[in-house]
C-alpha cells in the first residue's frame, strides 16, 4: 500500500501504538514513525526493540513536522497531553486518539487544538490483555473494527486520509456519533470488564475458595471470562470514571436481567432459563459469524503472549 503520511508521531508507547508502529511499517503507511512516552524506562524499551524510527525526550520533539499525531495515553491524560503538544503542531496537521470513550475526550482535548490543525477522535476495537511498548504486534488490527469520530466542521479530506491509514492497518471503518459510541461501547466493553473485574473480586472474597483453587482449577468459563480482568488499572480506571452515565445506564440494565435468572433459578423455571440461553446463544454466534472472534478462547492475542 502507498504511504499515506509522511511522518506519524505516536504519544504514549503502550499495546496499541506499539501494534500501530509495527503495521505502518508492514504496510510503509507513513515515511517516518517518531513516539514518545513519559516513563523513560518505557522509552528504553521502545529503543532497545526498535520501536519506532525515533524515540523522542519530549512530547514536542515528537510531534514536530508530523502530519499525523495520535494520542495513546489514558482518556484521563489526553487533554493535558494536548495542551502540551499544541504549541508544536504544524498547520494542517491531523490530531487523533485511540481512547474507548469519546465525548470526554473531545471536551477534554477539542479546547486545546490550534486553528488549521484538524482534530478526528477514533478508537480501533482490537487489544489483549497485555499492556506496554514490547505486547504490539501488527496484526492486532486485522479485520476488527476501528470507528472515527469526526467533530463538529471536520475536514472531509482529513477524514478520508485517517479512514485510509486505518484500512491500511487492516481495520474495517466505521463512523459514529460520540454519544452513541460511549452507549455502545459501555455495552460491548465497558461493562463486560467491570464484570469481569467483580467476578476475580468474588473469588477472591469467597474464603472457602482458596487463591491456588481459583488459579488450579479454572475451567474454561472462568478462565476466559476473566481474562480481561488482567488489562490495564489506570486505563480501565479512566474509562469508567469518564464514561460513567453510559456504563451506569448497562449496569443497571444487567442487574435487572440478573434478577430474573436469579428468579428463574430459584423457582425452578426451566423454561425460561433455557429460552434465555438460546437467544443469547444466538447473539454470540452472530459475533462469531461477523468473523469477529472465533470459538478458540485465544483468538488474536497469541503473538501477543
Amino acid at each position: 500500500m502507498s504511504q499515506i503520511y509522511d511522518r506519524v508521531a505516536l504519544i504514549g508507547l503502550g499495546l496499541i501504538a506499539s501494534s500501530m508502529f509495527w503495521a505502518i511499517k508492514r504496510a510503509g503507511l507513513a515515511g517516518e514513525v517518531t513516539g514518545y512516552a513519559r516513563s523513560e524506562a518505557t522509552r528504553d524499551t521502545a529503543r532497545r526493540i526498535g520501536l519506532c524510527d525515533r524515540v523522542c525526550d519530549s512530547a514536542q520533539e515528537a510531534v514536530e513536522g508530523a502530519d499525523l499525531v495520535v494520542l495513546c495515553v489514558p482518556v484521563g491524560a489526553m487533554g493535558a497531553v494536548a495542551a502540551e503538544i499544541a504549541p508544536s503542531l504544524k498547520s494542517g496537521a491531523t490530531v487523533t486518539d485511540v481512547g474507548s470513550v469519546k465525548r470526554h475526550v473531545i471536551e477534554a482535548v477539542g479546547p486545546h487544538i490550534p486553528e488549521g490543525v484538524h482534530f478526528i477522535p477514533a478508537h480501533p476495537l482490537a487489544g489483549t490483555e497485555h499492556s506496554g511498548p514490547e505486547s504490539g504486534f501488527a496484526e492486532l488490527f486485522d479485520n476488527r473494527w476501528c470507528l472515527l469520530v469526526p467533530v463538529e466542521g471536520s475536514d472531509a479530506a482529513a477524514i478520508a486520509r485517517l479512514r485510509a491509514l486505518w484500512e491500511g492497518l487492516g481495520s474495517n471503518v466505521d463512523e459514529m456519533d460520540a454519544d452513541h459510541h460511549d452507549l455502545v461501547l459501555a455495552v460491548t466493553s465497558h461493562a463486560p470488564h467491570l464484570i469481569a473485574y467483580t467476578m476475580v473480586g468474588v473469588a477472591d472474597d469467597l474464603r472457602r475458595v482458596t487463591d491456588t483453587e481459583v488459579i488450579k482449577y479454572s475451567a474454561a468459563g472462568f478462565r476466559d471470562f476473566t481474562r480481561i480482568a488482567a488489562s490495564d488499572p489506570t486505563m480501565w480506571r479512566d474509562v469508567f470514571l469518564s464514561n460513567k452515565d453510559a456504563t451506569l445506564e448497562i449496569l443497571g440494565r444487567f442487574t435487572e436481567e440478573l434478577f430474573a435468572l436469579q428468579r428463574a433459578i430459584r423457582t425452578g423455571d426451566g423454561d425460561h432459563l433455557f429460552d434465555y440461553f438460546t437467544r443469547t446463544r444466538a447473539i454470540r454466534r452472530g459475533i462469531i459469524d461477523a468473523g469477529q472472534d472465533t470459538d478458540a478462547p485465544d483468538f488474536g492475542r497469541g503473538a501477543a503472549s
